[in-house]
């Protein structure tokens, strides 16, 4: 497709049922669930297809997405819009809480505070999201994130704080 300006571009995505997913999920260890994904065992979240970005490596307390900026993610200035990186923050730091559950345990994120220190475009190239644990307790975990390019260039931080819920709270049971 050409870049002419004012062309219409369009973009089809598709995604699998994701309560297939969440429900074998519940069954597995935080870690064990995000190695099936990775591994094409169980669906990739439609969040994940909607913005192309996915979940390429964990270990515990530790998660890293990939994705590359591109045209679609921009905002009205002609760069990637923040949206795009508080998406691979928030996954990352979240899964990164994830990767230290037990079976049937869950999270939200309770608060997310990004830094967005430069912006991103298509000719970023490929971005890496690094999310690592800071404090995993009983009820709430914290974690931070980084995206960087390839070549370690800072692109944005964050920080977070999770609930979590444990098997046989009223929060799991919903």
């Amino acid at each position: 497709m050409s870049d002419a300006e004012g062309q219409t571009r369009t973009r089809t995505i598709s995604w699998e049922d994701p309560h297939a997913a969440a429900e074998a999920g519940r069954s597995l260890s935080g870690i064990e669930y995000l190695q099936k994904i990775i591994a094409g065992e169980l669906a990739r979240p439609p969040m994940g297809a909607l913005m192309n970005f996915s979940i390429i490596e964990i270990g515990e307390g530790r998660a890293i997405f990939g994705a590359e900026p591109a045209e679609y993610h921009y905002n009205p200035n002609g760069t990637v819009h923040g949206g795009l990186a508080a998406a691979l923050l928030d996954s990352a730091m979240g899964c990164a809480v994830h990767t230290l559950l037990p079976a049937g345990a869950g999270y939200t994120t309770l608060e997310i505070k990004v830094n967005y220190i430069r912006p991103m475009n298509r000719d970023t190239g490929p971005v890496r999201c690094e999310g690592t644990i800071i404090h995993a307790g009983a009820r709430t975990a914290t974690a931070e994130g980084r995206i960087t390019d390839l070549r370690g260039k800072l692109y944005a931080h964050a920080t977070t704080t999770c609930i979590v819920f444990r098997p046989g709270t009223e929060a799991t049971k919903n």
